[in-house]
């Protein structure tokens, strides 16, 4: 390994930061306020105006620019095929950067995919490292996410101030690893909201108080994300704002499901769990909140267990 890719990414080094929505804006606050330079780029002008007029930042003239003005570089997108268009595409991210640059993948994407892309990019001698994130809007404004990185392990070192200005870090092994725990993560926080919903609908229906019903599961086994944060914040309240869109939850599940088939795991649950959601999103929309999936509950549009619904 050389002198070069021992080096930290520390203040005011410049960094690129492709993708401002919901989490990627607060994240990116984040570093500016840590003392890094930032060039930031979006696919939407009202997204990259509403960011740079209130945080100090260079707008990247194009990918092409952002990439060779940066050895760093952020993208925190919807998917993987948005990533790989941004990093590889005409006129993408990759063609421009220097030799041992890293990209630091944010968002949540298929693991065999970004192996594939590690080592795609790794010809060029640039560095992956796939480094997904938990805790949603709150956690991403507050700076507490909880961050899983997969890669070469000198790589994710040089990029720990970084991440440190975001949340905890959790190595979890070799490229696509943080991507494969971040799906499995979300198959559970989906589960347990559906099955919230379910146990939450019965007991209302028998006659049980929802906040007594709600106290007493927070002091009991079923405890849960669900109980303890969206259902008292999202849907006893009927906000439904948590900031995660549904359609985002369902590509994960759908994540989730390829990989344990990919490694011959059990999934009879995570295979209903997937279509449930499938579902939902038919229904309502790739843009409804998450926590939609309880008025989809409430609705009566429980697939049928095993069926296919529509795209």
């Amino acid at each position: 390994m050389s002198l070069f890719m021992q080096n930290e990414f520390v203040p005011p080094e410049r960094i690129g930061f492709v993708g401002l929505g919901n989490m990627g804006a607060p994240m990116a606050r984040h570093l500016a306020a840590a003392g890094y330079a930032l060039m930031a780029a979006d696919s939407s002008p009202a997204a990259l105006e509403r960011f740079c007029s209130a945080v100090q930042c260079e707008r990247a003239g194009s990918l092409t620019d952002l990439g060779r003005s940066c050895r760093l570089v952020i993208t925190m997108l919807p998917d993987g095929r948005a990533v790989r268009q941004v990093l590889t595409g005409d006129g993408g991210i990759a063609a421009a950067l220097a030799p041992g640059s890293v990209v630091l993948e944010m968002t949540s994407a298929e693991p065999v995919s970004t192996r594939e892309l590690s080592a795609q990019l790794k010809q060029s001698s640039i560095f992956l490292v796939d480094a997904p994130v938990s805790g949603g809007v709150k956690r991403a404004v507050e700076g507490t996410l909880a961050i899983m990185a997969g890669g070469e392990p000198a790589a994710i070192d040089r990029c720990r101030p970084v991440l440190a200005a975001l949340g905890q870090v959790f190595v979890a092994g070799t490229s696509g690893s943080g991507h494969a725990v971040k799906a499995l993560n979300n198959y559970l926080s989906a589960v347990a909201l559906a099955a919230t919903a379910e146990a939450m609908m019965a007991g209302e229906s028998f006659g049980i108080d929802p906040k007594v019903m709600l106290e007493i599961l927070n002091h009991s086994t079923g405890r849960n994300t669900a109980t303890e944060q969206k259902y008292p914040a999202f849907v006893l309240t009927r906000k439904f704002n948590s900031g995660f869109a549904l359609g985002l939850m369902a590509k994960d599940l759908r994540i989730a499901l390829d990989l344990a088939e990919a490694v011959g795991t059990p999934a009879s649950l995570l295979r209903e769990c997937a279509n449930l959601w499938k579902g939902a999103e038919g229904r309502l929309g790739f843009s409804a909140d998450n926590t939609d999936i309880v008025k989809y509950l409430e609705a009566g549009s429980d697939p049928t267990p095993g069926a296919q619904t529509d795209e």
